[in-house]
Formats: structure tokens, sequence, C-alpha cells
């Protein structure tokens, strides 16, 4: 029997297609960024070629430039065919040599381009190339086919499958084409593939067919080609891995036309999912209403008395969702639907809505006459014989829901008058269900309360404060857990993290807050938050005091006040964070942080840092401890943590780190133009890491390339990266660079006029940028007064960072070139 209060909110089945809605939409983003290059960085030769000038093009090309590629990897080809060129111009560039399979930096080749763009002409002329490979997969695995496929392109898709184009290959999430064209409810595709023997019956990454997908999608006209295919018809109790019948999908999204088709097709109405969900379950988990009533009229009463895994009938899974009153007034006029039924766990309906925190539908039953005194067992902490019983009033408490806990304390049914509660007092009105007292009797008490009762035992009493003694300033940051203030405490400022006075009865939170203060009490190190103490008398009053770090996070000085920090100090920072990290994984009982990202990374007034923020932080007992899945923040996500792993290790804390120091040294978010979800989920099935720019000192890029690499085992460890950054900070290349030693326009001047001499670095670094500027002044037609002023006021991007020093030239600088310009200012600085 299943955990009612662990129940998951989706499937797996449900985050997986989740997670590959995200990688189509990524992809068609990809798509339009190769078939909306950027113009102005393009050489004679493309930009003819772009404009289909096919009598230009032949006076131009030569053997050398016609391999040329813009800055995204297109090559001539791929830029004829974005713009529809002539299938002449075409032609010649395929005679001329150029490889037609040539991909992209995005992964694309000119046949994948014009496939998206719909030109079949082009598509065409294409596969007329021996050279032409109509299978080859490039972004996300898919192939030309899967493309045609996923935009409706009955005649390209046509052209591909004459030319060879294998009808039942998969892509990187073993979706074939038909799947695509399912799923994205493209009919004429689908009658394409399916008169040309596609396997109707393939299986996706979860077991998941065709079919399966077009009655998710309710595309009614798919799922009858797919059911009446004339050679191979779809199976329409077919399952997938999770044992989905298509008819749990459709129910699942209220399509009422598909469900009738289906249940004329012989579908089995009654069919359970292996967490014993029927059809009518997800209706009812959904709000479905009229699913619900077509089901119950057509096929019967039968599953109304069906009980999942976790103990729920579709009346408990009606209020569990809460959605809507109607679907829960129509399935009580049923006679054989019980509102105080219980379930194998004892729990009601009513427990279910007062869990979930529903008030209107708790009101509901109530007065329809659901029993407030029912209990549910729970397995206590101290074994599985232990058990408790629990009310709804005790589940709403668990939860925090301080409103249903009144009403459910001062509803008063008549029958009861002579029922007197915990709280009732003789003679006057009071409760009239039995309630857990504030302090928690030992019969009611919740795993929750526990902890916090071992937490008080187990702290020293230096560490337990008392919020009167807090004085409370002005709040400097918020989080789903209540507030961060700025304070004090016996006269020393402090950060003071207010919990929610509700905090008490949600398990997550409480969680949170007993770990932190556990691990915080036991850490000792400058690199790491100090721990002042905690509050921990009253629920209503939970806080945790620590040192107060005037300079903010790195995160607010990146991307908020947008500050231009110095190389030498970017690698203070990255030091001082990973000898913190160091210090957490090197202890007796190591830590593993898990939530290392940006906005934890906190700066003082000297620009040093600490690492803080550990309430997703945990104490590694083993190695092979099971853990969490997905701690902390999605953007700076190990790709072991977000594929949904639960034994990683401390590795994890170091692919953070490497995100991190990219973020510190480039200004930017790690893949900024993509939702955290989706830039974890590029990370972890791409492999794609951000990229490295020209500036980057050559140790920083190698550490980079090892911390971030997709094998944890490979990654270093914190005590060898350590020496790493001090060795990079120390040497005279990053001295060099460090854009501190460099003099402002205006303090030179003073300088010159006042006779005196710059000290032998400044010097040489003014030597330096004066070489930098002749160089830009001969490639260039800025004049050399606004070349300094952009060295001296780095430009703003559209997006509010700030821009890469160098390329406010508007110049382009080798490596080569800047090589050599350091080899000179370091001559000069020895000589």
């Amino acid at each position: 029997m299943g955990n009612f209060k662990s129940r998951p909110n989706v499937s797996c089945a449900d985050e997986l297609k989740k997670k590959i809605s995200e990688s189509y939409s990524l992809f068609r983003s990809r798509a339009i960024e190769d078939l909306r290059p950027i113009e102005k960085d393009w050489t004679e030769i493309q930009l003819v070629c772009g404009k289909g000038e096919y009598n230009e093009v032949v006076e131009l090309i030569t053997e050398k430039n016609k391999h040329e590629k813009t800055d995204g990897g297109l090559t001539l080809l791929h830029i004829v065919g974005i713009y529809g060129g002539s299938r002449t111009l075409i032609k010649f560039l395929l005679e001329k040599g150029l490889k037609p399979d040539a991909l992209s930096r995005r992964q694309f080749t000119a046949l994948h381009l014009a496939a998206y763009r719909g030109d079949a002409e082009c598509v065409q002329c294409l596969l007329e190339s021996p050279d032409t490979d109509v299978n080859l997969a490039g972004n996300s695995g898919l192939t030309a086919l899967h493309i045609a496929a996923m935009c409706g392109f009955q005649e390209i898709a046509e052209v591909l499958i004459d030319n060879g184009a294998k009808i039942n290959m998969q892509d990187a999430v073993n979706f074939t084409p038909l799947h695509i064209a399912c799923n994205f409810g493209n009919d004429k595709v689908v009658s394409l593939l399916v008169s040309h023997r596609a396997d109707v019956n393939a299986a996706g990454g979860v077991g998941d067919r065709p079919l399966h997908l077009a009655c998710s999608r309710g595309h009614l006209q798919v799922t009858k080609l797919l059911v009446e295919a004339p050679q191979q018809p779809a199976e329409v109790n077919v399952k997938d891995d999770e044992e989905h019948y298509p008819i749990h999908f459709c129910c699942k999204s209220g399509h009422l036309n598909v469900l009738s088709y289906l249940l004329d097709k012989q579908a089995l109405p009654h069919v359970c999912n292996i967490y014993g969900d029927t059809p009518l379950h997800l209706a009812c988990y959904s709000g479905k209403v009229e699913i619900v009533k077509h089901l119950i009229s057509v096929t019967g009463c039968e599953s109304l008395s069906k009980e999942n895994i976790f103990s729920e009938t579709p009346l408990h899974s009606a209020c569990t969702s809460g959605r809507s009153l109607e679907l829960i007034k129509y399935l009580l006029e049923h006679p054989n639907v019980n509102i105080n039924y219980q379930g194998k766990d004892g729990h009601t309906a009513l427990h279910s809505a007062c869990y979930h925190g529903h008030i209107r539908v708790v009101q509901f039953l109530l007065e329809c006459g659901a029993d407030m005194n029912l209990v549910a067992c729970a397995e206590m902490s101290g074994g599985v014989d232990k058990k408790e019983e629990q009310t709804p009033l005790m589940w709403a408490y668990e939860q925090g829901h301080d409103t249903i806990v009144t009403l459910l304390k001062h509803h008063k049914r008549p029958q009861d008058e002579s029922a007197c509660g915990d709280y009732s007092q003789p003679g006057g009105e009071g409760s009239y269900v039995s309630v857990p007292s504030p302090l928690g009797k030992l019969k009611s008490m919740t795993r929750e309360k526990i902890d916090v009762l071992q937490l008080r035992s187990s702290l020293p009493r230096y560490f337990q404060l008392q919020i009167t003694d807090l004085d409370f300033q002005e709040p400097i940051g918020s989080g789903s857990f209540g507030k961060v203030y700025k304070g004090k405490y016996l006269g020393k400022t402090v950060a003071i993290k207010r919990y929610r006075a509700s905090s008490f009865g949600c398990k997550s939170d409480v969680d949170m807050f007993c770990r932190e203060v556990a691990i915080l009490s036991k850490l000792n190190s400058s690199y790491v938050i100090s721990f002042v103490g905690a509050s921990l008398d009253d629920p209503s009053n939970f806080a945790i005091v620590t040192q107060f770090v005037a300079g903010g996070s790195l995160f607010s000085i990146l991307h908020e006040q947008k500050r231009v920090i110095d190389l030498q100090s970017k690698l203070t920072v990255a030091t001082d964070v990973a000898k913190g990290m160091a210090y957490l994984h090197n202890l007796p009982q190591p830590i593993i942080h898990r939530d290392l990202n940006s906005h934890n990374i906190l700066l003082d007034e000297n620009g040093h840092a600490v690492v803080a923020d550990f309430g997703e932080s945990r104490f590694l007992l083993s190695e092979e401890d099971n853990m969490t899945k997905q701690p902390g923040n999605l953007r700076w996500m190990a790709p072991e943590i977000f594929t949904q792993c639960t034994k990683y290790s401390i590795k994890a804390d170091v692919f953070s780190f490497s995100l991190c120091i990219w973020e510190l040294l480039s200004g930017e978010l790690p893949f900024a133009h993509l939702k955290p979800a989706a830039a974890a989920a590029e990370m972890a099935y791409h492999t794609t890491r951000p990229p490295i720019a020209v500036t980057f000192p050559k140790p920083i890029v190698a550490l980079l390339q090892r911390c971030w690499n997709a094998s944890a085992d490979d990654r270093p460890e914190f005590k060898e990266i350590v020496p790493i950054l001090e060795e990079c900070k120390q040497s005279q290349v990053a001295a060099l660079l460090n854009n501190s030693t460099v003099p402002s326009l205006k303090e030179e001047e003073e300088g010159e006029e006042d006779g005196q001499t710059s000290p032998p670095i400044a010097g040489n670094v003014m030597a330096l940028r004066t070489h930098w500027e002749q160089e830009a002044s001969k490639n260039s037609s800025v004049p050399i007064d606004e070349l300094r002023r952009r060295l001296q006021f780095p430009q703003v991007d559209k997006n509010g960072y700030v821009s890469d020093p160098l390329s406010t030239l508007g110049i382009s600088v080798t490596i080569e070139q800047t090589k050599k310009l350091l080899e000179s200012a370091i001559n000069q600085s020895q000589s």
C-alpha cells in the first residue's frame, strides 16, 4: 500500500513528456536562430549567397573562400538554403565541392533547415546530391523526416521517404516521425506515414506509443487513422511502461470525443495503471466533470469503489485535486458513494481535502455530513509497527492550513451539541473535535515535531536564542521559507532568516530548518557563513541568525547592480569559495551543499567571499547514500542530479562551482536565454556547456573543462582546485590583466601634471593599453579618443550585462595577437 502523503504530483511519464516538450521548444528556438543569422559580420561571398546572386557568386567564389563559415557554423550552402536560393545556385555550390551534410554549430544541416522552412524545392535539390545523407541525425537526434513530421509538411515528408528516409528511425527520446506527427496533430503526415507502413505500435522513451500521444493531445482524426490503419492497426488497449492505456490519457486531459471513440472501439474502461488509477481516477484528479459523467453513464459504477495504491477512490481523488465542487456533488449523488468511506489506511475524502488545503471543499463536505472524527493510520518514525491515528484536523494542522484548522475547530453539528473537545470550556462554545495542543501531544506528534525537539536537546544552549533579543531592521531577501532581515543581536549586526508562521506544519520547511541549524552549528571556517544561533522555542518564531555580510550576494553584484569586477578580484572570490567547499567536503563527516550558486555566495566589503545557505545541504554518511531528487537551483544543477539520480556524490558541488566560475568571469547567467529547467536539460541531455571566452585565463579554462565533465568521477576535488586558483591568482599574467591596476585617464593626466611617475606595474599596464589602442586604430574607423572612452566605460548590452571590454573596441583580436601583446608587456617589465 502506498503512502497518500508521499503521492507524486505527476507520474514519471508526465515528467518525461514535460522534458520532451521543453526539448522540442528548444529545438525550434535553435532552428529559428540558424534561420535568422546575424549578417553584419558576414564576408562578401556570404552576403551574395544570401542574396541568391548566381552570377556574383560565380565571380567571387574561390578555393579559399568556398569553405568559409559564419560564427554560427553556417556554410555557403546553409546560407543559400536559408534564403531560398535557386536550384541552379545550390547545384553550383554542390559541384564546387561543398558538403551538404556539414552541421552548423547548432547541429543542423542545410537539409534540416530547408525541411524546417518547408522549402520542398530546396529539399529536392539537396537530395539529388549523392553526398546527402537523408537519415543524418542533427539536433536532438532529429532527422529531416522528423522535422517535416513536426511541422506538418506532407509534401516534403513524401519527398524524403521517396529518397530513402528511414520511416521508423528514432530520435534522442526514441520517438519515430509518427510519434512526432501524432503529438503535434499533423493528420496528413500521419496518413502518409501509416500508408508507408510506419510502425504504429513503436515504443517511445517510456513505452509510449503514437496512440498514447494522440489521445493525450485530443487529436481525434489522428486517433482514427492509427486505430483504423489498414495494414497494421494500433492496439486500443496498449500499455506504456507505467501501464497507462490510451484511455487513461484522454480522460486525464479531458477529451470527450476521443473517449467516446475509444469506448466504441472496445477500450477497457476500468483498467488500472501501476498506481492503481482507473481512467475515472485520473479524470477526477484533473477535475474533468464531463468525462466523469460520460464514463459512469456508459460504463457503469464499477470504478467508483476502486481504490488506488494510495487508498483513494474517485471521490478521494476529486477532493485531493479540489478543482470542481460540481464533480464532488455529482459523485455523492450515487448511492454506492459514501462520503465517510475510509480507504485502506483509514483516510476519508475530508482528510484529502484538508491535507491539500481546499477550504471550499472542506466546507462543502462538512455541510454534507462528513465525519471529522474518523481517523487515518500513519506510520510513526519509530518503526513500521508503530501507528498513530490522525483526524482530518491533524492533517490540516500538519500542512499549516490555519483557516481549515479554525473551520474544523468551530464547526458545530446539531447531533454533536453535547460533544466537548480539547479546547472547549464547560458550558461554553468551543471545538467539537479532538485537536492537538499548541505544544503537541505525544499522541498527535508528527515526525517534524520530533525533529524539532531533538534539535532543541542537541543544540548547545549558547546557540539557542530568544526572538525577543533580536532587533529586526529592513528586509534584505526572501524565499519560499519566509524573509531574511538585517538586524541586531547583542549590539552586533546580523542576518536573521525568519521562517513563516505556518512552517511548523510544513514538512519540507521544517526539514530544511532543522537540517540547516544542525549543519551551521558544526561549522567553523572563515570561508563559510558564521552561525550566531537560532530561535527554536515557538514554531511561529523559528529563525536562524548568522553573520551579516555587507557586500550582498554575487548574483546581486553581477546581475542587479551590474558592477564590473576586475580579474584579480574574481580570482579572489573563486579561491575563497573553493576553500569553503574544500572545508565542507573534508570534514570528518563531509557536508554536500547541493545548492551552490551565485545567490548563495556572499561578498564582504573587502571583496572576500563566504559560502552561505545550507537549507538544501546534508551530512554525507557514505558515497552510496540515497539522496533527495533535484534539490537546489536548476540553472546550476549537476547533470546526475537533474536526471533523477538518487546516488550522487560531493562531485555534484564541483559541477555547480564550475558554472559559478564561468558566471563570475563572463558576468552573465549560464544559459541566460533559457529557463532554468531547459538549461539543466541542455547540460544533462545534450552535454552542452557555456561558451569559453578568449579573455578567460588558460589555467581557468582547463579547470572549467575538468569541473563540468559529464562524468562525476573525472571531476577534481576542491582540495585540488584551490592550489590551481591560487597559482593563477598570483601569476603575472593575471596581474597584467587585472583592471584594478589600470589607472583611470583622469588619474594618469593628474599624475603627469604633478610630475609623478607610475609604479612599475602600472607603467607596464599603461604601455600595454597604449599598444592595444594602436592596434585598434589600425583596424577600426573609431577615433582613438572614442576607443579610450569605451575602455574606461564598458558598454551594457540589451540584457543589462556589461559587455566584454575587448568587444567594446569594435575590432577582432586573435589569440595570437593577445599572446604577443602580453609577452611584450612582460618583457618590458623584466627590462
